[in-house]
């Protein structure tokens, strides 16, 4: 099959302002319970896309790892691409694609790093095989060979053997704060819904909703 002729009808549901919550963080809660109770394989993996220090832009797939009122939460090597482009430029975006419920939830927002507690208090809950991936991992550097990396988990295993692992120093959290939020529903005839969320002016709590055109 042509690529072109790749396609298919978005029947799965439709959005109107009467069903949105007043608060986008609230429907986003909403859209996620959503999404997590559903058969969608990663629902928490949402795409971080970044501005280097020369204006090109670059995007990657992570996890989830923590929501509310503050905003949206992921952990990485501050050594890698996307913490040295934030580091230049602060604004990023990010991107839920929950295409099996034929729905899209972008965000822009303001990046900044967590506290160090949070960081400790999130490292000391993941596996141990992903404590040690996180020592073991130059991230974003080049690397000689899929050995080099296995040798380099071997050795932290070794070190860490018996004992409590601790978060590395270069490892760490980024907060995004939200300065606008898009969700975006699948509708039949490529008629989709898609409604914007800006801030109104009027508090925290206060947020102008605009339907936009699919």
């Amino acid at each position: 099959m042509a690529i072109e002729d790749t396609r298919r009808e978005y029947d799965y549901g439709e959005l109107s302002e009467a069903s949105l919550e007043d608060c986008p963080f609230d429907q986003f809660q909403l859209w996620l319970d959503q999404a997590c109770a559903s058969s969608i394989k990663d629902p928490t993996a949402m795409t971080v896309s970044t501005i280097d220090k020369t204006g090109r832009p670059w995007h990657r797939a992570v996890l989830l790892k923590g929501f509310d009122q503050r905003g949206f939460v992921f952990y990485t090597n501050l050594n890698s691409h996307k913490a040295r482009d934030i580091a230049s430029n602060p604004q990023v975006s990010l991107h839920f694609p929950w295409f099996f419920l034929d729905r899209q939830v972008a965000v822009s927002g303001i990046a900044e790093q967590v506290s160090r507690d949070e960081v400790d208090n999130y490292f000391a809950t993941r596996p141990r095989d992903s404590q040690l991936a996180a020592w073991a991992s130059d991230q974003s550097a080049p690397l000689a060979s899929r050995a080099e990396l296995e040798t380099r988990f071997e050795r932290f295993d070794d070190q860490f053997r018996d004992r409590e692992i601790p978060a590395p120093d270069f490892w760490g959290g980024f907060r995004i704060k939200p300065v606008e939020f898009q969700f975006w529903q699948g509708g039949p005839r490529r008629l989709h819904d898609r409604f914007r969320y800006l801030p109104a002016g009027g508090g925290s709590d206060d947020w102008k909703i605009t339907r936009l055109a699919p």
